[in-house]
């Protein structure tokens, strides 16, 4: 006879009401996402105050430990980082990814460089800081920069003198997508330039990869196509939960001579195993709610999503260069937008009121020497009511900063 449920460590559904609490509670933080302040709604350190010296005796209910207070990133006026909010099919399948707890990096279950010659690295002058880190990680040192232009773009001329100066193996890493001015390198003549001189092309396209899906941008990535290898972010432009980075690689082989490895206890495929194409061995199923988001959205759904973000840019920069005193400082061929005011004093006192405001939110940076107020547009759920409610408002913010000073 077969022993009772509650003796095998099973839980019937009624039994798990931490669940049930989790359920009700992403159902309350995503129902007024449109319309609540951004900020978080408790300042940094607050929780750690509450945080116990040391660990209880005993512990506490499920349903009490996580506590709300957090920036508002889904809102549709959210501009601070290239962030696009959680579809909602992505959403689900992600918690189905939790629940199921599978290890996807064995097929059929669910790199070291000492000793190599020196790899030169040759990067845009205004490449994204995260290809210095991996390089960093890779420890690989300090790659070489090219010369760019005023909109970011990698200069190909430069490029070509560059790679002459040296016969060391090289990768040129080029970019879809400038941080500040979303511009693309030119990538048809720097893949010419670089396999001219033998060197391998990555593309950094964290959210500008995108771009190649929408007929109406592709003008944006000719050239793309020459490059020996790709990397996106689905949790940017294609609004899938954290974190899932897409790599492409071409050449297959390569691939997996870089990263795969075995041993006797793993389960072994006649294909390759995703942990030999990637630098983790264990991982969890992030490709489940990139189908899902891709799935939901279809192939037209994706151009529209793509579209949509650009021309929500597009709106948000013509606004905005009719506020008196402030200027928009690129060319807004993608998804962001670089604004300053007359001087960098104004600048940050306008970012600072339009974040004590709360409705919207972009970031501060640097661009050119000067601070500049940079506006992502990446949440899926930005509109055409999003964008007009965003330049009333930093309107609003810049009389109101200006008027003060006088």
């Amino acid at each position: 006879m077969d022993a009772p449920q509650e003796d095998r460590g099973w839980v019937a559904p009624e039994r798990t009401p931490e669940l049930t609490a989790a359920l009700a509670a992403a159902r309350r933080w995503r129902a007024d996402l449109a319309t609540r302040p951004i900020p978080a709604t408790q300042p940094v350190g607050a929780g750690r105050a509450r945080l116990p010296e040391s660990l209880p005796e005993q512990g506490m209910p499920a349903v009490d430990v996580v506590e709300p207070g957090l920036l508002t990133i889904g809102s549709p006026r959210f501009f601070g980082w290239v962030m696009g909010g959680t579809l909602p099919a992505a959403l689900g399948a992600d918690w189905l990814v939790s629940a199921w707890d599978q290890n996807a990096g064995m097929r059929d279950a669910t790199p070291g460089i000492q000793g190599a010659p020196r790899l030169r690295v040759l990067v845009g002058a205004e490449r994204h800081g995260s290809v210095d880190l991996a390089l960093r990680y890779l420890g690989l040192g300090v790659p070489t920069p090219v010369a760019a232009d005023a909109q970011g773009r990698m200069d190909p001329d430069a490029l070509s003198a560059t790679l002459g100066q040296d016969d060391a193996p090289t990768v040129v890493c080029a970019q879809a997508g400038n941080i500040h001015s979303g511009g693309f390198d030119p990538f048809a003549p720097i893949c010419a330039a670089a396999h001219d001189a033998g060197a391998w092309v990555h593309v950094d396209g964290a959210f500008g990869l995108w771009a190649a899906a929408s007929p109406a941008l592709r003008h944006l990535v000719v050239g793309l196509a020459d490059a020996d290898s790709w990397a996106t972010d689905a949790h940017k432009t294609l609004s899938t939960p954290y974190d899932s980075g897409v790599a492409v690689v071409r050449d297959a082989g390569a691939l997996r001579r870089a990263f795969g490895h075995s041993a006797d206890y793993l389960l072994h495929s006649q294909e390759p195993d995703p942990h030999e194409l990637v630098p983790e061995m264990s991982r969890r199923a992030r490709g489940v709610p990139v189908w899902a988001a891709l799935r939901s959205l279809g192939r037209s759904g994706l151009v529209d999503l793509v579209d949509r973000l650009v021309r929500s840019a597009r709106g948000l920069a013509m606004g905005l260069a009719e506020v008196p005193g402030l200027t928009v400082l690129n060319d807004v061929v993608y998804t962001q937008v670089t604004v300053a005011a007359v001087d960098d004093e104004t600048t940050l006192a306008v970012l600072a009121r339009l974040h004590e405001d709360g409705l919207v939110y972009p970031s501060a940076s640097r661009w050119h020497d000067r601070a500049v107020m940079r506006f992502s547009v990446s949440g899926y759920t930005t509109d055409d009511v999003a964008v007009a409610q965003t330049i009333r408002t930093v309107w609003e913010a810049v009389e109101a900063v200006t008027v003060g000073e006088g």
